[in-house]
């Protein structure tokens, strides 16, 4: 499938580690269909545990309804946050063609794969700093290959208020940086746990971007480009999805034979020894 992608955006993303692509996606045909997979398992969860919140529109559940389900108990968002990546519009969404071929058009001569385990619908609630993914490289914790792009399209508009994701624009020149595992006192696990070596002092050197986007934009991140999430302060949820394509063609890839870390339930320590770093 052609994929049009201008000059102009193909530089960005050579020179910044980013770009944006507006209305990439189609709001009926592909984001439409997903949030009214999301509308439906928040109405059947909420049914289940007896909440009585409004869920006649994706809107509603995504906003009100969630929000009071998890009020009345944190754990009943777990079961919407496993399911919602499960439904088959947001799976088809993952594999389309035209992913792979924005991929081909940013990063010429590759052959995309789509990392297992690296998609996902997340759901960033206001306050909530333990799932808040502070500044970091995407490789240390997808590894699979070096040469690999973020695909972060939103579920809802995402303003000032709702915290865009923040980009260091330009830092992917740095290539992999060294991080260490430290639970930021809130008791962060896995991937959560991950921290920069000298991380305050390498994101002090760029610019900061903080896009604002829409159903349907598409940001697209280099894996080494450092990026956080902004924090939520409005009083609904940020949904948001995430998936990652890496280049098999890509010599790193080959020779770690396309290992993925801690969604895969490996060893990053023992995948890249020399990216490990001391607190």
């Amino acid at each position: 499938m052609a994929v049009t992608i201008s000059q102009e955006d193909q530089q960005h993303f050579v020179e910044k580690g980013y770009v944006v692509l507006r209305g990439f996606y189609d709001l009926a045909a592909d984001v439409a269909p997903i949030q009214e997979g999301i509308r439906s398992i928040v109405a059947l969860v909420c049914g289940k545990y007896g909440i009585d919140a409004p869920t006649g529109t994706a809107a509603e559940a995504m906003t009100i309804a969630y929000p009071s389900l998890i009020a009345s108990n944190r754990a009943w968002g777990g079961e919407v946050y496993d399911a919602v990546k499960q439904i088959p519009a947001f799976l088809r969404m993952v594999s389309q063609d035209r992913n792979d071929a924005a991929f081909r058009a940013l990063r010429p001569d590759s052959l995309p794969g789509i990392a297992a385990g690296s998609f996902g619908i997340r759901i960033d609630n206001p306050g909530e700093e333990k799932f808040r993914a502070h500044w970091h490289q995407e490789f240390p914790s997808q590894l699979r290959s070096s040469d690999g792009v973020v695909f972060w399209s939103p579920l809802v508009p995402v303003t000032e208020e709702l915290g865009p994701v923040q980009i260091a624009e330009g830092s992917q020149a740095e290539g992999p940086i060294p991080v260490y595992l430290d639970d930021k006192g809130v008791g962060a696990t896995g991937a959560y746990a991950l921290h920069l070596e000298q991380g305050k002092e390498r994101v002090a050197r760029y610019n900061c971007a903080a896009p604002l986007t829409e159903p349907g934009d598409l940001i697209v991140l280099d894996f080494m480009t450092l990026h956080q999430s902004g924090r939520n302060l409005a009083a609904f949820p940020r949904w948001s999805i995430q998936f990652r394509l890496f280049n098999f063609a890509d010599p790193l890839g080959i020779r770690i034979g396309w290992r993925g870390s801690f969604a895969a339930g490996e060893d990053f320590a023992e995948i890249m020894p020399g990216l490990v770093a001391r607190s």
